[in-house]
């Protein structure tokens, strides 16, 4: 079952897999988007046979492999895919969520980075950093990156509901309430019991 956050950055990672202006398109892609993960690691290592360093066919097998969790096989892709494109936000992002799902938070937070310090990285890069950093005890600097996501997505619910959630560790429970009170006016599942149970 994945957790909230998995579910939320899946759907960004694989918006048709692969958002660049090639509009290429494999039979791989397809067996994923029908959840058909086995078939579609087959199918684009089919393709990587003839392209081994073909950077949107090994991010997409990683991601094929990520769903099945089989994370050091997603890992030796993504590493493939980055050392051909290093500035590539996707796999960074990528990199970082399959660190985090095997407590490698120091990792997590390299790759999150990385991926924020890029132009024109979305909100996830950030949101990434800070629950690494949050993970590592470091609430002051989860906070900051928290902020950040929300400067660039001021309606993403789950960086309000998380950075309210690292203000009551903290024993800040006044502000976390403003971040509650926006994480349930944005529909975030479990943002309505927080406020309940903090700040009424």
């Amino acid at each position: 079952m994945k957790t909230s956050t998995q579910a939320i950055l899946a759907l960004f990672i694989s918006i048709s897999l692969w958002s660049c202006s090639e509009k290429k398109t494999s039979s791989g892609d397809a067996l994923f988007n029908q959840g058909e993960y086995a078939k579609a690691v087959n199918e684009y290592s089919e393709e990587l046979k003839f392209n081994p360093s073909d950077v949107r066919m090994l991010y997409n097998r990683g991601r094929a492999y990520e769903e099945q969790g089989n994370f050091e096989e997603a890992k030796a892709d993504f590493e493939k895919a980055l050392e051909a494109d290093p500035t590539n936000f996707q796999v960074l992002l990528s990199l970082a969520n399959v660190h985090y799902n095997q407590k490698n938070y120091t990792n997590a937070l390299l790759y999150s980075d990385q991926a924020a310090e890029i132009s024109g990285a979305p909100a996830m890069a950030s949101f990434m950093k800070a629950r690494a950093l949050h993970q590592l005890g470091k609430p002051d600097e989860a906070l900051k990156a928290y902020g950040n996501a929300i400067s660039v997505d001021k309606e993403f619910g789950q960086a309000y509901y998380n950075r309210g959630l690292l203000k009551i560790a903290m024993k800040n429970v006044g502000d976390s309430c403003e971040d509650f009170q926006l994480a349930r006016a944005l529909e975030y599942p479990g943002a309505e019991e927080a406020y309940t149970k903090y700040c009424k």
